[in-house]
């Protein structure tokens, strides 16, 4: 197997992406409310995100504080925190078996087939890692559409799409051609290898020039 610049390109895309979604999960912009009271003196801007929420007032430097009870929390919040943390996860063990499927890294030995492989396994758990990442960030965004064109909620109670969700969403494209470019190598690989070597029990036909030579 030669060294592809795919390989580089198709892990350096499921890095960004990891960093990506771990950042996604730590930040605190995934819903964001700003408002202006009536008498444009007191302005504070909320942070709400899967661990904590942060208020900053006029004058006033940002606090935060963890979320105190879990069982406090919305359905939603506790399954877009456990969708982020197996994504984290599944991000990582893909860019450790796509490291060990590099040609530099002396982890499989000279099989070309093993490194192959790997390196497809790990831009299939780079593509489910975007799924996983995709879910909440979407989930999410779509409950703070709805409830910001619900007439019933207060104002003071509406959201807005926060940062986070954007990362969330640039990070599961990356994430989806970083693991789309690994597969489409491995499969590249598979083709060439079936090409360069033929099938047990396949006969490969004699051109008239090898059965000359074959007779002298």
């Amino acid at each position: 197997m030669a060294f592809y610049p795919l390989q580089i390109a198709g892990l350096v895309l499921g890095f960004l992406g990891m960093v990506g979604t771990l950042a996604t999960t730590l930040l605190p912009q995934w819903r964001v409310s700003a408002f202006v009271g009536s008498n444009i003196i007191v302005f504070e801007r909320l942070w709400e995100g899967l661990w904590m929420n942060c208020i900053r007032q006029a004058r006033v430097r940002l606090q935060c504080k963890f979320y105190s009870s879990l069982l406090a929390l919305s359905p939603a919040l506790e399954t877009a925190r456990a969708l982020m943390c197996v994504a984290v996860a599944l991000s990582l063990i893909a860019l450790l078996i796509g490291i060990c499927g590099m040609k530099q890294v002396q982890c499989t030995g000279s099989n070309e087939r093993v490194r192959a492989y790997l390196l497809g396994t790990s831009g299939v758990l780079f593509i489910l890692t975007g799924i996983f990442v995709l879910i909440p960030v979407s989930w999410t965004a779509n409950i703070i559409i709805r409830d910001f064109y619900n007439p019933a909620i207060h104002i003071g109670q509406k959201r807005e799409l926060g940062a986070a969700l954007f990362l969330g969403w640039a990070s599961t494209a990356v994430l989806f051609i970083g693991g789309a470019l690994l597969c489409g190598f491995c499969c590249c690989n598979r083709k060439k290898q079936g090409y360069r070597y033929p099938v047990p029990g396949y006969c490969v036909p004699h051109t008239d020039k090898q059965r000359n030579n074959d007779n002298a």
